[in-house]
């Protein structure tokens, strides 16, 4: 066989043509972000331990104190227990999330009572049960659970609120894309940011609505009222959104990686959605509550089960990511204009 003259150097030109130096550099940070998303969903879920399950101990005189020295020399620590004067207090004080359980001693009997919330989530209530189970049985008394705020009928292990928040945020950042590769990653001055921005906040209100009304009255997967669930889910969209306009404004395309880094590799296995925060290792635990994903579902939940409870802090970490994304958006636009160089 006889060769081409050229035809190797011609070959090693169409190998260039086809894949650019920047496409290889792209290729191998998709690589890395890949890499990064098997590490953190494998590394959050892979062996979900309890650590620091806050939980009441209600009973009578000393034996109350006792019990919490007991609960809380547990191996590994997977309680956080604490005396609470009452059964009413306990269940007042799950409805507001300060705990995700409590044990109601009967002294009287050999059977004790386990309140837990099903609405945060199936394996949290799981994991406290087998924990006092464990515990009781330890003491030879049996435990009967009663679930104070139960998911709803369509909502298998109270996983909806989760579904519906990363529904959010692919909405997001897809919109956010979208309106920048279409012409330009980053705008080319405050007027077509201020437009983008306006165009997020649109998006953003309809699909939060919609949303909600998917996930509320056609499948009834969560319960409550569609305007709290809307306004969450508009600011969920509109956050995670703003942030990565902003990305792409510092980064350009490349500020979608970003923004997909932030959002699903590092918030959606630290959301506490398949396994709320006791459950997850230390660093995802950290940092959950602190990312888009982790707040909009706490909030969700609340929204659905506890009566809006605990809502404060998710909302205002869902704020300061929207104001920072708009601000920073708005401020790699204007200081893009003002390097440019003018021309006649």
């Amino acid at each position: 066989m006889v060769s081409t003259p050229g035809g190797g150097a011609r070959f090693v030109q169409e190998v260039r043509d086809a894949v650019t130096g920047r496409a290889a550099v792209l290729v191998i940070g998709v690589l890395v972000l890949q890499l990064a998303f098997v590490a953190s969903y494998v590394g959050a879920f892979h062996s979900p331990k309890p650590k620091d399950i806050a939980i009441g101990v209600v009973a009578p005189g000393p034996l109350g104190d006792q019990l919490v020295k007991k609960l809380d020399a547990l191996p590994g620590h997977p309680l956080d227990p604490r005396t609470v004067p009452d059964e009413a207090r306990a269940r007042e004080e799950i409805g507001a999330r300060d705990l995700d359980a409590a044990l109601v001693v009967h002294p009287r009997g050999t059977t004790d009572t386990l309140l837990v919330a099903g609405g945060a989530g199936a394996s949290l209530a799981q994991a406290a049960e087998a924990v006092m189970t464990r515990a009781e049985r330890a003491e030879g008394r049996a435990l009967r659970v009663v679930d104070t705020a139960p998911a709803a009928a369509g909502d298998a292990r109270g996983l909806s609120a989760f579904y519906l928040v990363v529904g959010w945020c692919v909405g997001g950042y897809l919109c956010a894309a979208i309106l920048a590769i279409s012409a330009g990653a980053r705008p080319a001055n405050i007027h077509r940011a201020v437009i983008r921005l306006a165009a997020l906040a649109v998006y953003a209100l309809a699909a939060g609505l919609l949303g909600t009304v998917i996930a509320g009255p056609v499948l009834g997967a969560l319960p409550g009222g569609i305007l709290g669930l809307w306004g969450l889910g508009a600011l969920v969209v509109f956050a995670v959104g703003s942030l990565t306009l902003a990305l792409q404004g510092l980064a350009g395309v490349v500020g979608i990686g970003l923004a997909i880094a932030i959002v699903v590799v590092l918030g959606n296995p630290s959301a506490g959605g398949a396994y709320p925060y006791p459950l997850l290792p230390p660093f995802w635990r950290a940092i959950g509550p602190a990312l888009p994903p982790g707040a909009g579902t706490w909030s969700a939940r609340s929204l659905a089960y506890f009566r809006g409870n605990a809502l404060t802090g998710p909302l205002l970490v869902l704020s300061a990511w929207a104001v920072a994304g708009t601000a920073a958006t708005l401020l790699s636009a204007t200081f893009r204009r003002g390097h440019e160089i003018p021309t006649d």
